[in-house]
């Protein structure tokens, strides 16, 4: 199945998919600063480049796009690969995925306790809260 956009503006479209201070990434510093936590971002000295890193707890959140981490849910529709361009899909999302495991080993090999939540869980904020306040105590 080809394409339905031109090369132009797929190229276009790709460029504008942003890679952090997503809307995700935004609810749960959000969350996280309610709940009283302070937090660093995005520090480049530690493997994966974590979203949200509290040195002194030795905790890290990543917050992953299930579409380009490929969330395991079943339940979870939006990690679904597309229908054209299959071959370069899969290996695009499979190098995306080897490098998170890669990550999060060398995360937990220093030391640090690691979490992730998906897009799809930042829709229910009762939840989220209780994970994150679970997690960070």
């Amino acid at each position: 199945m080809a394409d339905k956009l031109s090369r132009q503006s797929r190229s276009a479209n790709m460029a504008a998919i942003r890679s952090g201070s997503t809307k995700p990434e935004m609810t749960v510093r959000s969350a996280v600063h309610k709940l009283g936590y302070r937090f660093r971002l995005h520090r480049k000295d530690l493997p994966g480049k974590p979203d949200l890193v509290f040195p002194a707890r030795m905790k890290i959140i990543f917050v992953h796009g299930c579409f380009w981490h490929q969330h395991p849910d079943p339940g979870c529709l939006d990690a679904r690969l597309p229908k054209s361009n299959t071959v370069y899909w899969h290996s695009k999302l499979a190098r995306n995925i080897a490098r998170d495991k890669s990550s999060i080993a060398a995360l937990k090999k220093l030391g640090w306790k690691v979490l992730i939540i998906w897009d799809c869980e930042t829709s229910n904020s009762d939840r989220l809260k209780r994970r994150l306040r679970s997690f960070l105590n």
